[in-house]
């Protein structure tokens, strides 16, 4: 398998959130050099932010810059000085439902901070930037499993949309200026360290304290739950792999693109499995212990009733297929999560 080579120094944004502090130990561990960067964005507890960066600031060829990727000065400066031959761009607003709130934080952090990642990668000589999509870019799509030939013209929020949004901007470089760029549309992220907002944390919480679950769209609903370490690994293997000019492999609507001719590709990373709500919440409150109380809801405007990812191509391209089952991510996330409840008390 092709990897990083000593002279490698690679750019993770957004290093102190959930997946970018994964991927920067990752890469550490690899003996890779490593710059991370994060505006410490108060969406939600910043003491987690700050522990993620506390692991980090412990490893030797690491380096943190707290820095607003939304300011053009400060990006245009650190990637003057960084001379990074990769970007791993994971910082970003999260949250579906919170765009109906704040759209403006998504504008800001998702569309114009990634045009600022894009010029620097430009002007500066990055080989290759590789940055994080979304499964919610299917949007209205109905069409299981999800493959990257299917149309992602609809979206249902905002979120959805800046993800797009990245998507077409990243072609545009990679057409113009052969910038080499690679998409990655990942599924329903859950494991130790997550965020806070999202259903494995705010589940294990409420059945802890005895608090009902929200359960929206009365539990009729499926997600393609991917474990951390599955992502990092995708993450790491397309990273060195440069996407092929013209190739259709992994390219988005290639045939509704006649120049072609860019060096650019799209891949799903998901755990290639649609499990029933009902089904995960049943499986985190038997590792838990404590039985789950339901507080049934409908729908909340944003939301999909599935996801389901088809990871061929990820698989064609690197050899690699997510595969943690369920119960043992979970039972990963319980003990790592026992410990950060106990620890914040």
């Amino acid at each position: 398998m092709i990897s990083f080579s000593e002279h490698d120094h690679v750019l993770v944004t957004g290093c102190a959130g959930f997946i970018g502090m994964h991927v920067a130990e990752r890469l550490h561990s690899d003996g890779v050099r490593v710059t991370g960067v994060d505006n410490f964005e108060p969406y939600y507890d910043p003491a987690l932010k700050e522990a993620r960066a506390a692991r980090l600031a412990t490893l030797p060829n690491f380096s943190l810059r707290r820095l607003d990727l939304a300011d053009a000065e400060a990006t245009r400066a650190l990637f003057r000085d960084g001379s990074f031959t990769h970007v791993v761009h994971l910082a970003a607003q999260p949250g579906v439902r919170y765009s109906l709130e704040r759209p403006e934080v998504y504008l800001r952090n998702n569309v114009t901070a990634f045009g600022h990642v894009l010029e620097g990668c430009r002007h500066y000589g990055a080989r290759h930037l590789i940055y994080a999509s979304s499964s919610s870019v299917y949007g209205a799509n109905h069409t299981l499993p999800f493959s990257e030939d299917q149309p992602t013209d609809h979206p249902v929020s905002l979120y959805a949309a800046t993800k797009k949004a990245n998507e077409l901007m990243a072609h545009s470089y990679s057409h113009l200026f052969k910038l080499p760029t690679t998409g990655l549309r990942f599924f329903t992220v859950y494991g130790p360290w997550g965020r806070p907002d999202m259903s494995p944390m705010l589940f294990a919480d409420a059945i802890l304290s005895g608090r009902p679950i929200k359960v929206f769209n009365h539990g009729k609903m499926q997600r393609d739950y991917t474990f951390i370490d599955d992502i990092v690994e995708g993450v790491v293997r397309i990273a060195v792999r440069l996407p092929e000019v013209g190739a259709v492999s992994g390219q988005v609507d290639f045939s509704l693109s006649p120049r072609g001719g860019a060096p650019y590709a799209i891949y799903n990373i998901g755990g290639n499995h649609a499990v029933a709500l009902e089904t995960f919440i049943d499986t985190l409150s038997h590792i838990l212990g404590k039985e789950a109380v339901r507080d049934y809801q409908p729908m909340k405007a944003g939301d999909v009733v599935a996801t389901y990812a088809d990871v061929s191509r990820l698989t064609k391209a690197t050899g690699f297929a997510p595969h943690t089952p369920l119960e043992e991510g979970l039972k990963r996330f319980v003990e790592w999560y026992v410990m950060w409840r106990v620890e914040q008390r």
